[in-house]
């Protein structure tokens, strides 16, 4: 009978216990993990923005039903524990103007330029107005010394003038978009180069409507290849859903493909019309806010914010977002 040798039993006891600790190490981790479950946050929100700023996020957000006297504001570090903020602008009262429409406070947007300052792009009585503060949560002020909208509701016919978007590209220039249709029909989306005052116009706004779209633009940039996406369908039923067109000019042409819906109503309306979203990065992933509707028998929707991972197959089409599990991992 051979013996074994004893340092060659430890040794391969030693390599288990190792083997062993690393598979309770991994388990831990998966039980540990921190899952996102939407909707994410309790309560009816629509139209999200966001931006993060030494480590927080800040999200706002029209409070349902169809916008109230200001936004909604949440901070949080983690996606998982969220505390209700509030700032002093926009509101209805001080962003009225000889020109302004009944509708309340719709529709943020919200960037961090290149000055660290804060800049903020809202609909109030379908008009555009433009805001800026030295922090996420302020204090805000009308940007413009009149304290007069920057879009008013009478510029550009055919324009609903809601929806902002600012686009920020990688050599600092910002871009604004914006746009609707009335009676859920002939969207409009237009942009406009903006001076370093991140509110003059710098040329005529142009028109960049593709065939499907309805309002909600919002601009990315990956891989050298400028992604318009946006809102198609009726934001008050099942056929309100999210596409995208592709161009390489911050300001177009933009071409619609097959690609084009990423995220639509299920089978099951567990989704159940979604859109007007904004997509954020963090470490190296990209997820999608956006809003699904709570279906109601009354004469309005109620809107709930959701998060989803945002993925691009090797061709740089987005791809599809199912949004059935609810789920999304933020790492």
């Amino acid at each position: 009978m051979n013996k074994v040798p004893f340092s060659q039993i430890t040794g391969k006891l030693v390599i288990f216990l190792l083997f062993i600790c690393c598979q309770i190490s991994i388990a831990s981790g998966q039980q540990t993990q921190k899952m996102i479950t939407n909707p994410v946050l309790p309560g009816y929100y629509a139209d999200p923005t966001i931006v993060e700023d030494k480590g927080t996020y800040y999200i706002y957000a029209t409070i349902d039903p169809w916008g109230k006297e200001e936004l909604a504001v949440f901070e949080t570090k983690d996606f998982i524990k969220f505390e209700q903020k509030h700032i002093n602008w926009p509101t209805k009262k001080d962003c009225t103007s000889s020109t302004s429409k009944n509708s309340m406070v719709w529709a943020p947007s919200v960037v961090k330029g290149k000055d660290n300052k804060f800049y903020m792009y809202v609909a109030v009585g379908s008009e555009v107005w433009a805001g800026v503060g030295n922090t996420p949560l302020g204090p805000w002020k009308n940007i413009k010394a009149d304290q007069s909208p920057l879009i008013r509701a009478d510029e550009y016919p055919g324009v609903h003038n809601i929806d902002p978007d600012c686009f920020i590209d990688e050599d600092g220039q910002a871009y604004l978009y914006w746009g609707s249709g009335f009676n859920w029909v002939n969207g409009h989306c237009m942009a406009v180069k903006l001076k370093k005052d991140m509110y003059t116009f710098d040329g005529k706004p142009v028109e960049v409507t593709t065939p499907h779209f309805f309002e909600g633009a919002h601009m990315i940039r990956r891989n050298n290849k400028y992604y318009l996406m946006f809102s198609e369908g009726k934001a008050i039923d099942p056929t309100y859903q999210v596409g995208y067109a592709t161009g390489t000019s911050p300001l177009g042409p933009f071409k619609e493909d097959d690609h084009r819906v990423i995220l639509k109503t299920s089978a099951d309306s567990v989704v159940y019309g979604p859109g007007h979203h904004t997509v954020f990065r963090r470490k190296n992933q990209d997820y999608i806010l956006y809003h699904r509707i709570f279906p109601q028998d009354k004469a309005y929707v109620l809107r709930q914010l959701c998060i989803d991972s945002l993925n691009f197959d090797r061709n740089g089409n987005i791809l599809k977002i199912s949004g059935r599990n609810g789920v999304a991992v933020i790492r």
